[in-house]
């Protein structure tokens, strides 16, 4: 099994950091400040090579605003004329178009986003009929980039007790009156971390405009291994459905919608579970085959994918191949599979956007309605950002989606 070398990663970004220092000390500030700018650009063309420089690949990509503007005001600092101010010059203008790549790649997605997601999803002319007023919504708009999602408080209960723990969920309730549809949200984290409170602003966007929203939390690897996060979904609907009266939830109506690790949860009990109400699911770069996921390992330096996976199955694929099939939603796809929206971007290093391909084609084979977002320019994490670029886009899909597949 590949191991994280982290000396050898440390090292390389130590002489990196020594290089430039010799650069500034002995040519310009200002080149070593626009060739920095224009590494980090690469990041919106190429895969991040290791785990730090995935994390700033997420803010290069969604905020990429604020690195046009840093790039805009360092080319106009220039009190000298001389080869190091033209390199310089040339170098910024290059990272000042890649940093505006993910905005103009947006824009044009945008073009035919709503045309492509009726054609995915759309079917009949009731359907359309309950989404004509959807058309004062915008794919993508500029002015959201420099706006900021306002939060809205919620509720955490117990949802379920067991011997060893106990699981809370966070409600964010709809701001429509009445009963209303459910969104269940499952978070990521490689399956060994990460908790409700993840990447709030998606949850207070969709209760502001009519869904109730639920974020759960489920027990982790390595402790607690596959099935029992599963077992933790239906635990969570089961306690909704049972308190739906006082929450205002209509229980024929939940979506599942899940991030990296927390979308194979969701995919799999979305598809499994077929009493419950469950309408639609939502893959947020996911791993849905696991056994392909196995045979195709990351990159060891961003995510050492055959430990994630053996600590949360619990073995190396050739010890329990059968664990590793039926933890894949790709196995269990059938023409009565719920309608399910794929998102995904191609620059991401640590899930393949080749798993919601695979999905995607899987779901046409059976005709279940599905639709695959890819954005090019885009990494693990990318709604990390509501109003960025991917967030923009992503948001609007997941909105578009909840009301073609909820019956309103």
């Amino acid at each position: 099994m590949v191991k994280m070398n982290t000396k050898h990663v440390y090292g390389i970004e130590a002489l990196f950091g020594i290089l430039m220092a010799l650069i500034a000390y002995y040519i310009s500030i200002r080149l070593v400040i626009l060739i920095s700018l224009f590494l980090l650009s690469l990041l919106n063309i190429f895969k991040a090579p290791t785990s730090m420089l995935w994390l700033a690949a997420i803010f290069v990509n969604e905020y990429s605003v604020v690195f046009i503007i840093l790039t805009t005001l360092t080319l106009l600092i220039s009190t000298q004329i001389g080869f190091s101010t033209l390199l310089g010059t040339i170098i910024g203008l290059i990272a000042l178009l890649l940093y505006l790549s993910p905005i103009i790649r947006a824009y044009f997605i945008a073009q035919n986003l709503t045309k492509n997601l009726k054609k995915a999803f759309e079917h009949d002319r009731s359907t359309s009929t309950r989404n004509q007023h959807f058309s004062n919504d915008v794919p993508f708009s500029i002015v959201k980039l420099f706006q900021f999602v306002p939060k809205i408080s919620y509720r955490t209960f117990t949802y379920v007790k067991y011997d060893d723990t106990s699981l809370t969920l966070d409600y964010y309730e709809s701001c429509v009156s009445g009963k209303r549809p459910c969104v269940v949200v499952i978070h990521g984290g490689s399956w060994v971390s990460g908790n409700s409170k993840q990447l709030p602003e998606l949850n207070s966007h969709l209760a502001q405009i009519g869904y109730h929203v639920v974020a759960i939390n489920y027990r982790l690897a390595p402790k607690w291994q596959y099935p029992l996060a599963i077992e933790d979904a239906t635990a969570a609907l089961n306690y909704l459905r049972n308190h739906a009266d006082e929450l205002n939830i209509d229980i024929e109506n939940f979506v599942l919608l899940g991030r990296s690790a927390g979308a194979q949860i969701a995919l799999l009990s979305a598809y499994k579970l077929k009493q419950l109400g469950i309408k639609g699911a939502i893959n947020f770069y996911g791993p849905v085959d696991m056994i392909w996921g196995y045979m195709t390992p990351t990159n060891p330096l961003v995510l050492n994918s055959y430990r994630t996976l053996e600590r949360y199955l619990g073995g190396s694929y050739p010890d329990i191949p059968e664990k590793y099939r039926d933890s894949s939603p790709i196995e269990f796809v059938t023409k009565h599979t719920v309608p399910t929206l794929h998102l995904h971007g191609a620059l991401d290093s640590l899930v393949f956007d080749e798993h919601a391909r695979r999905l995607s084609n899987k779901l046409n084979e059976h005709d279940v309605p599905n639709y695959f977002l890819r954005l090019p320019w885009a990494t693990h994490g990318f709604d990390y950002n509501l109003n960025g670029p991917g967030g923009q886009l992503s948001t609007y899909a997941i909105k578009y989606f909840l009301r073609v597949v909820i019956q309103q």
